[in-house]
């Protein structure tokens, strides 16, 4: 932790309480101001993680493709109220810094995630949680959900679906040659993986896509739909280019308990865009 070393006493007073401990301080919330990394072993796999706050509600955050904790979670890890909800965020085994291993992509990974994701809580010695899905975390909560169902408090799920239409398979085809991609989007990912690797994954995650739609008809978990039975919020993007409109209806048809929120102006990313909006939307549903 930095920044602590040449606070003033004056400046600890209003935030020091009698309830929780800091290293040498007693300290609310700025306890964790820069959450730290920690790495836990799940069946030989050395996970990478973070687990701020204190709060009754445990939250497991479920990163998107190729994602991490910092590339798709970091406001509400740093933001969520930490006296209502104990934030953990993972890298999946393969994603960030939970590797070794080298990721791999077969057509169940989504299942394999959601797998991983109970045997990495349970490791965590949380056995009922809520999740935050983001895209392919969102398609592994709802298969975690569907399996899993006394695990789960409450989920909140945006930028994914159940089954993939060829209008998506030429998208990610189209985005396979990531050096046509935004500086901006490319640049993390690269500096995370290591251009070579990144591209590499990227194709591997694409060639997933297209085995999906080919070998299965594009379904990845609309059997796991009506297995589903935690109170569900479905959130999108009325922007997102990644998504068909088609997808968050079919969602909230046939999952029971959910409902939907639209940002009009979201796009995929929209949690991180309007995080201060997405997370009072969260904190309000969660703690219900």
């Amino acid at each position: 932790m930095i920044g602590l070393r040449r606070i003033s006493a004056k400046l600890l007073t209003p935030i020091l309480r009698s309830n929780r401990t800091c290293k040498n301080f007693v300290l609310t919330k700025y306890c964790s101001s820069v959450p730290q990394e920690s790495k836990i072993t799940v069946n030989g796999i050395k996970i990478n993680y973070v687990k701020v706050g204190n709060g009754p509600k445990p939250v497991l955050c479920l990163p998107g493709a190729i994602g991490s904790i910092w590339s798709d979670f970091k406001p509400q890890v740093e933001s969520l109220d930490r006296t209502k909800f104990t934030v953990v965020a993972w890298d999946p085994p393969g994603y960030g810094n939970s590797r070794p291993p080298t990721r791999e992509f077969p057509l169940n990974f989504l299942e394999k995630d959601a797998d991983w994701a109970v045997k990495f809580m349970q490791a965590l010695s949380i056995n009922r949680f809520s999740m935050l899905g983001w895209s392919d975390g969102g398609m592994s909560a709802m298969i975690l959900a569907s399996k899993y169902p006394d695990l789960v408090d409450r989920m909140v799920i945006w930028g994914g679906s159940a089954y993939i239409i060829e209008k998506e398979v030429k998208l990610f085809e189209g985005m396979r040659d990531v050096s046509t991609w935004s500086e901006r989007m490319r640049a993390p990912l690269e500096k995370l993986y290591g251009k070579e690797e990144f591209a590499a994954m990227w194709g591997r995650w694409v060639d997933a896509q297209l085995g999906i739609y080919k070998e299965r008809g594009g379904d990845i978990l609309k059997a796991c739909l009506p297995k589903i039975s935690c109170p569900t919020l479905i959130v999108h993007g009325s922007k997102d280019p990644m998504v068909a409109p088609e997808h968050p209806p079919y969602l909230v048809q046939n999952i029971r308990n959910s409902r939907l929120h639209v940002f009009e102006e979201g796009k995929h990313n929209l949690h991180l865009r309007f995080a201060t909006e997405f997370n009072a939307l969260v904190t309000d549903f969660l703690t219900k």
